[in-house]
């Protein structure tokens, strides 16, 4: 019966959506085994008839023997579908009889029930996982050896190919902090993720918030070094960097520690990971805000470099210069930001398979992306490569003709 009511969205304060079904049904068990003991230490309660029952959805009050109760559908259940429907018991001679019309059925909740559909769904969500598994990992080696290759050529060590770096890293970071979350949350199926509460699996949940908040703030700080570069014609000072290197990594810290202090504060309960919470909006709102100033310079450079490219007395070298440095970024901002700000104007239970395949599946290749487009395409990179390349051969040999000179006069 509970197999999809993780979906339905219950005002339970602090906790996860799909853990809301749950809970209550928890809550309501504990009040009906508190009553059972508190009859139970009551003289008179152990007369002819039926005890107090909890039946693993409602709690069925003791009852004379032969007489009949009826109890409504848990009002929880008409979030999904309003049902008005009765089911019925009896107390017999053998005790409570079963619960007639069944559930599934007075409740109008037949399709929910079936074991066909939660394997399916189970088959559904461990397809996502591999997908997104196999992206992140194919990221992260994609961009170390980016980063390798940026670190190794000194030729590539400029300010531009820094901020690429950091933001390699963010990305680098935002794939680990999905690896250490679903080990902590998801790795022991014995644990109940739905109470669980530990200062483990609430550090993994902010380590993972800040992953993804650097993530949105490195590429702002792409855009603004891009929307700089052709407002300065390509003379960028250096102590711009640290301004970036601030806005990336310390807008971000700011942004956890209020966020964290705040839970600590008003909502410590489970592990943080509950996107209907009133305060998930302390990270949501900066993140909404670095995709809102990136989609700006999106139009603003746009602009820019539509009018430097119409100029007749712009060189083709510098035309060339200007469409290898945007041509990135103009594709990555509505990459980035388009489908964010869509799901963002609907509630976090509209969508849930788009927002699984858009933020796991299709996100967890962007990192790979990002290396494509700033490294392995980059002209430039390219060219060093060659170069270094042509070099080593040379080297070798000149080598390989020096031993083979060297044995032949001897």
């Amino acid at each position: 019966l509970f197999s999809c009511l993780p979906f339905l969205l219950p005002k339970v304060q602090g906790t996860h959506p799909d853990c809301s079904v749950v809970l209550h049904f928890q809550k309501r068990e504990a009040e009906c085994l508190q009553r059972i003991r508190n009859e139970s230490h009551s003289p008179g309660q152990a007369g002819q008839g039926c005890l107090t029952e909890w039946d693993g959805v409602s709690c069925w009050p003791a009852l004379p023997l032969g007489q009949t109760r009826g109890v409504a559908c848990p009002e929880i259940l008409n979030v999904f579908k309003k049902s008005k429907g009765l089911i019925q018991r009896n107390c017999t001679e053998w005790g409570w009889s079963p619960p007639s019309p069944p559930y599934h059925s007075a409740c109008q909740l037949e399709t929910l029930g079936s074991n066909n559909d939660t394997e399916a769904k189970a088959r559904h969500f461990v397809t996502i996982k591999v997908l997104y598994t196999c992206g992140y990992s194919t990221s992260l080696a994609a961009l170390l050896l980016a980063i390798g290759i940026f670190c190794c050529f000194r030729k590539l060590h400029c300010t531009r190919n820094s901020i690429h770096i950091h933001f390699f890293t963010s990305f680098i970071l935002r794939g680990t902090a999905v690896f250490i979350k679903d080990r902590v949350l998801f790795s022991d199926e014995s644990i109940d993720h739905c109470t669980m509460s530990t200062v483990t699996c609430k550090a993994a949940i902010a380590f993972f918030q800040y992953s993804v908040l650097a993530n949105f703030y490195w590429l702002l700080v792409e855009g603004l070094y891009l929307q700089t570069l052709l407002l300065l014609t390509f003379t960028c000072d250096r102590s711009y960097t640290w301004g970036y290197v601030l806005m990336g990594w310390g807008v971000p810290m700011v942004t956890v520690v209020v966020w964290v202090l705040t839970r600590l504060q008003y909502d410590n309960h489970g592990c943080w990971d509950d996107y209907s919470s009133l305060y998930w909006w302390v990270i949501k709102a900066p993140i909404l805000l670095a995709i809102f100033v990136n989609f700006l310079i999106f139009l603003n450079v746009t602009r820019m470099l539509a009018q430097k490219i119409r100029c007749p007395d712009l060189s083709r070298t510098h035309k060339q210069q200007y469409m290898r440095l945007t041509k990135s970024t103009l594709l990555l901002i509505p990459l980035f930001g388009v489908h964010y700000v869509v799901f963002a104007l609907f509630p976090e239970h509209v969508g849930v398979d788009a927002r699984l395949y858009f933020e796991l599946v299709l996100g967890s290749y962007q990192g790979f992306l990002v290396a494509l487009l700033y490294c392995f395409l980059n002209g430039e990179v390219q060219a060093e490569i060659r170069r270094n390349w042509g070099t080593w051969q040379r080297s070798m040999e000149s080598n390989v003709f020096n031993l083979a000179t060297q044995d032949f006069t001897a």
